[in-house]
């Protein structure tokens, strides 16, 4: 039985809600009859999601935070625990791959220590922080599922091309620590699994500049990647945390 269908008045948590796959899930379990509550969070300019918040305002409520300041995870954790006692889904699909000032590394010569930090504070250090504040809310009787979105370039296994340092790096150190997340969850909150999910190539801004060598059918549409990932959610076991998934349900190697 999928993990939804175990529970009922299901709270749940989208980090990096503005655009693309954030927004997408909160589209998604806006539909969904099995979810209480969902929270979204957002950095700035979030025109869609603040419109779509004031037309579910019972089920939708926004929270502005920068992920990279652990004062502002902790404070939107204790707001969330003011209104609710549990999360049964939490998954962070903040990603930072390029933006006005910086581009990924085509070779050693770009390397910039600013910017590798940049990509470390975004795509690493945020998800763990998130791990950290929201234990409390996980720590629960009933299954639930703490996922952060990873990338297949983020495994060191399968790196053939090279390139791409910082963001390359990040994503396995995102890993990494999701990895020694799920052993500590498993302690002491025994029935939350945690995973990192690779949600393919998805028409986003994220992805945009670097489509043009991407087959058009390997090529999503976010509804398309979102239901990809909520199939592989849902079929996740206990076993299954700690692990590395593709968008397919296959595992990824480190």
């Amino acid at each position: 039985m999928s993990f939804l269908n175990q529970i009922s008045n299901a709270n749940v948590l989208i980090v990096g809600a503005s655009q693309g796959i954030g927004l997408g899930f909160v589209q998604k379990f806006l539909q969904d009859d099995r979810i209480a509550k969902i929270y979204a969070t957002y950095r700035e300019s979030a025109d869609e999601l603040i419109t779509i918040e004031s037309e579910n305002a019972e089920k939708l409520t926004c929270l502005q935070i920068d992920i990279t300041d652990e004062l502002q995870i902790s404070e939107a954790a204790q707001k969330i625990r003011a209104e609710v006692n549990k999360l049964n889904f939490a998954i962070n699909c903040v990603g930072l791959l390029h933006d006005e000032s910086l581009q990924p590394e085509k070779s050693l010569r770009q390397i910039n220590s600013d910017n590798l930090l940049r990509y470390f504070q975004v795509n690493s250090i945020a998800s763990v922080l998130l791990a950290k504040h929201l234990l409390p809310l996980f720590r629960h009787q009933e299954r639930s599922i703490f996922a952060s979105i990873s990338a297949k370039v983020g495994s060191i296994g399968d790196n053939q091309l090279g390139g791409w340092y910082g963001y390359r790096a990040s994503k396995a150190a995102l890993n990494m620590f999701m990895r020694t997340v799920a052993i500590e969850y498993g302690r002491n909150s025994p029935k939350t699994i945690v995973v990192t999910l690779h949600p393919g190539t998805t028409n986003t801004q994220l992805s945009r500049p670097f489509q043009s060598n991407v087959p058009a059918e390997k090529l999503f549409t976010v509804e398309r990647t979102v239901s990809q990932l909520l199939a592989v959610i849902e079929q996740l076991q206990q076993e299954d945390s700690g692990q590395f998934f593709s968008w397919d349900g296959s595992r990824l190697p480190w």
